[in-house]
């Protein structure tokens, strides 16, 4: 079985869908020729034609709006976004038409799009390059919203996306982009959509993470008896499994690179406290950026979680 980086395996799914299904195109800034910012369609254009292979204006807004419409006529559309902080000038459309175009019309039309985008920090890139602002699109009913922590799941969980009925964010975290290798197997497996994966088991306390941030929770964890889960999909969340991992343990530290205030770990928080209040032994922590503009670059490691901040969240737990 091959080793991939996460940019191979998204090249792969991407690969095996528009072969499966002729449906599927993908439209973008750059997505042709060059293959992409990060070159993940790279090769793409050449196997299945610029009429599947959409190089598109400098226009997010209307990138996100034409493949609406060719969703709703029939296709599945994949359209990308150079950067998560380009997507706010297509806000509007995924809002008001990708997320409500199933209860507008009472099922009549689905929208099975996906928006492919990279998210995150620790490349220090310049201002909006490096954005986390997942809790934005998590509180769009009628909007999935996925995050991979790997190249396996990446693989996986845009193969789902592809066939999902529905509108799909797919958040890519681009510090993971060629910095780990995995097994990847080619042909059809999907890592479903809608739930979260313990990827360490321990009995003291339960740390919960998504995207880049599930390396540094793995790395600080060592020799805690600390049950890991990586939430892979954000919205809707996989509660079953957290509620399931706070009930033994009693002690929650969530970590996200994202804001503290209003920030995805306070929705989780909220449904533990609402939902297994009783089992807890201590209060629940949150490991996050600060509540500021995400930096530039010299001033990027203090932003960002570390797993010695990590560390220090799981001794005053344990020891509360």
């Amino acid at each position: 079985m091959p080793l991939l980086n996460m940019v191979q395996a998204i090249n792969l799914a991407l690969n095996e869908e528009m072969e499966r299904d002729d449906r599927v195109v993908l439209l973008g800034e750059d997505v042709g020729r060059d293959g992409g910012v990060f070159r993940i369609t790279e090769g793409l254009l050449e196997r299945f034609g610029s009429e599947r292979l959409i190089d598109t204006p400098l226009s997010e807004s209307a990138i996100v709006g034409a493949a609406i419409g060719m969703a709703v006529y029939g296709l599945r559309p994949i359209a990308e976004i150079q950067f998560m902080g380009f997507l706010y000038a297509a806000f509007d459309q995924l809002f008001t038409h990708a997320a409500r175009l199933r209860s507008r019309s009472r099922s009549r039309y689905t929208c099975p799009l996906v928006v492919r985008t990279p998210y995150g920090g620790g490349i220090k890139a310049p201002e909006m390059h490096e954005e986390s602002t997942e809790a934005f699109f998590c509180h769009m009913p009628g909007v999935k919203v996925v995050v991979p922590s790997g190249p396996y799941t990446a693989k996986g969980l845009l193969t789902a996306a592809i066939r999902d009925p529905d509108p799909v964010l797919f958040l890519e975290p681009t510090r993971l982009y060629r910095l780990i290798r995995e097994e990847v197997p080619a042909g059809d497996y999907i890592v479903p959509l809608g739930r979260a994966q313990v990827v360490r088991e321990g009995d003291d306390v339960t740390l919960i993470a998504w995207g880049s941030m599930l390396e540094w929770v793995l790395k600080a964890v060592g020799e805690y008896s600390a049950e890991v889960i990586d939430l892979l999909t954000l919205n809707p969340f996989d509660a079953e499994t957290v509620l399931a991992s706070v009930r033994k343990t009693g002690r929650v530290v969530i970590v996200h690179e994202a804001v503290k205030s209003c920030g995805f770990g306070a929705e989780i928080a909220a449904t533990i406290a609402e939902e297994a209040i009783l089992h807890l032994r201590g209060p629940i922590l949150r490991v996050t950026a600060p509540d500021v503009t995400v930096p530039l670059a010299k001033l990027l490691d203090h932003y960002l979680p570390s797993a010695e901040r990590i560390r220090a969240a799981l001794d005053e737990v344990l020891q509360y």
